[in-house]
């Protein structure tokens, strides 16, 4: 039978996303974001529903389902062209680039690749921690209620981004349960840990957790508000450490790095009750 590693250099798709008014603004809304700003270009985090146009095609593989009993995103890099415009038809391309076990893991690197009649529009790069069991297992934890949402941010106007050195102003996101669902329903990113209870435990989580892909909106978010046009983030990269449960409250911080020609480094923390459950950098057009 075969194993994961037997599908290096395996390609999924090309599959379709049509880049529709309607699934923008469902997008920008399920991210918190203002989708009145979002009626000519999708915003760049638009990235995850192009990830996740392909990557269930890779997961739900024969030689891979024996391994999404413990299915974790561990980190995620992007890299954007240009601006995606409304009405586009992106080609998605995925395929696997490596797989290295480690302590019963498969730390699996899966690509991706978007483009449409205009030309390239994304470049992706995801870590994904597999196993048939559970690493570990976390205390239990009761589920809240379904609607229950911390307080979070709306969308703010755009402002000069700080000095070098100097912090950016902070975002406040979280989610609901119900929230997760919808998310899901926008993205296509089903994977059970984020709504059904026996799955994350399953899966040695405490209960269902926020999509990781979700909190790298709200960062996408907190970068680029200071550059808010359809090309405002060029790269970036993240690295999941630590999970954020639904109706917890999260906050994301980050210090402007030094200015070059072709744009600004932003490093960013997204923390929840003293914990830093990611953390990256953006580059933020100028």
């Amino acid at each position: 039978m075969a194993g994961i590693a037997d599908l290096i250099g395996r390609t999924f798709g090309p599959l379709t996303v049509e880049v529709s008014a309607d699934r923008v603004s469902q997008f920008a809304d399920v991210t918190g974001d203002d989708a009145a700003l979002w009626a000519e270009h999708a915003p760049p985090l638009f990235a995850n529903v192009a990830l996740f146009a392909v990557a269930p095609a890779f997961l739900e593989d024969p030689a891979v389902v024996p391994f999404t009993t413990s299915l974790i995103h561990s980190e995620q890099s992007f890299q954007w062209h240009r601006g995606l415009g409304v009405g586009e038809r992106l080609r998605v391309v995925g395929a696997v680039d490596g797989v290295r076990a480690r302590s019963g893991l498969n730390l699996v690197t899966f690509h991706v690749e978007a483009a449409s009649d205009s030309g390239p529009w994304l470049d992706g790069s995801s870590v994904f921690l597999m196993a048939d069991a559970a690493a570990g297992e976390l205390p239990e934890a009761p589920e809240p209620a379904v609607g229950e949402r911390p307080a979070t941010d709306s969308p703010a106007p755009s402002s000069p981004l700080p000095s070098e050195g100097e912090p950016i102003a902070p975002l406040h996101g979280g989610a609901s349960r119900l929230d997760l669902v919808r998310y899901a329903a926008a993205t296509r990113d089903w994977n059970p840990i984020h709504w059904d209870h026996a799955s994350a435990r399953a899966a040695g989580l405490p209960g269902t957790i926020v999509h990781g892909l979700l909190m790298a909106a709200w960062m996408g978010r907190a970068a680029a508000r200071y550059s808010p046009n359809a090309h405002s983030l060029t790269a970036m990269n993240l690295r999941f450490r630590k999970p954020l449960r639904p109706g917890e409250r999260a906050t994301v911080t980050g210090t402007v790095g030094a200015m070059a020609a072709d744009g600004v480094d932003v490093d960013l923390v997204l923390e929840s009750g003293g914990d830093r459950l990611v953390t990256g950098r953006a580059r933020v057009t100028r």
